[in-house]
C-alpha cells in the first residue's frame, strides 16, 4: 500500500475520535467534571507527543533556530486565527455548557466548526510529516491525537446540543473534519515530501507551536473549569503515559 494512502488512514484513524466523542456527549449524560478529567488527561498527551515527539524530529530535520521559529510562528498563526474565531462565536466551542445559540450569536456555528478545523489540522499534518523520516508513522504521535479528540468531541458536542443546535449539524462536523483530517495527513506527507528537510522540520515545528497554543487556549482552562486542581494531576499522568508509549513503542 502506498504510503500516502497510509498517511491519509492513519489521519482519518486519528480524526475518528472526534465522532466518537460527539456520540458519547450527545448520547451519554457526562457530568461536567468527568469531562474535564478527560480533557485534561488528553491535554497531558498532546504535550508530550508534541515535546517528545513532534519538536524532537523537527529539531532533528531543521536545527535548533528554524525549529525554534518554526514553533513560535505556529503558536502566533493560530492565536491570531483563534482570536478571530472568538469574535465570530467559537471562544467557548470545546465547552459543554457556555457555546453560544445560532439565535445569541448569528453565524457562530460556522465560527464553531471553523475553530473545530484550526484545532485539528496542525495535528493531522504533523502525522504525515512524521512518515517522511521513513515512511512509518509515529504510534505516539497518532494515539496522542486520537486520545486527545476524544474530549474534545465529547465536552464540544455535548456543548454544541445544549446551545441547541441539530443532531445534523453536530455530527456533520465531526464527520467532516475526520474527512478533512485524512485529506491533511496526506497533503502532509506528499506536499513536504517534496521539500527540503529544513523546511519539513520547520513545518513540524510549526504544527507543534499552534497545537500547544490550542491545548493552553482551551483544553487547559476547559477542563480547569471543571476539575479543579485535580486537573494537574491527570494531566501529569496522561503526559506520563504518553511519554511511556513514545519510548515503549
Amino acid at each position: 500500500m502506498s504510503h500516502w494512502i497510509i498517511a491519509g488512514l492513519w489521519g482519518l484513524f486519528s480524526g475518528s475520535s472526534l465522532v466518537v466523542g460527539s456520540l458519547i456527549g450527545y448520547y451519554i449524560k457526562l457530568s461536567p467534571r468527568k469531562i474535564a478529567i478527560i480533557m485534561g488527561f488528553g491535554a497531558g498527551v498532546l504535550i508530550s507527543a508534541l515535546s517528545f515527539e513532534l519538536m524532537e524530529e523537527a529539531f532533528k530535520q531543521s536545527g535548533l533556530w528554524a525549529s525554534s521559529f518554526g514553533f513560535i510562528s505556529g503558536a502566533l498563526i493560530y492565536f491570531v486565527a483563534n482570536f478571530i474565531l472568538e469574535k465570530l462565536g467559537a471562544k467557548h466551542r470545546k465547552r459543554s455548557r457556555q457555546q453560544p445559540s445560532e439565535e445569541e450569536n448569528e453565524g457562530s456555528g460556522l465560527a464553531i466548526a471553523m475553530g473545530a478545523l484550526l484545532d485539528g489540522i496542525p495535528e493531522s499534518m504533523a502525522i504525515g510529516i512524521s512518515m517522511l523520516g521513513g515512511g512509518t508513522i509515529s504510534l505516539a504521535t497518532v494515539i496522542a491525537i486520537f486520545i486527545s479528540n476524544l474530549p474534545e468531541g465529547l465536552s464540544s458536542s455535548s456543548g454544541m446540543k445544549n446551545a441547541g443546535r441539530s443532531k445534523k449539524f453536530i455530527f456533520g462536523i465531526w464527520g467532516g473534519i475526520a474527512i478533512i483530517s485524512g485529506i491533511a495527513a496526506i497533503l502532509g506527507y506528499t506536499v513536504f515530501g517534496q521539500l527540503s528537510a529544513t523546511i519539513t522540520g520547520t513545518t513540524l515545528a510549526v504544527a507543534a507551536g499552534a497545537i500547544l497554543n490550542m491545548v493552553s487556549a482551551t483544553m487547559i482552562p476547559e477542563a480547569f473549569d471543571k476539575g479543579h486542581n485535580l486537573i494537574g494531576i491527570v494531566t501529569v499522568l496522561g503526559f506520563l503515559g504518553s511519554f511511556l508509549l513514545s519510548h515503549l513503542a
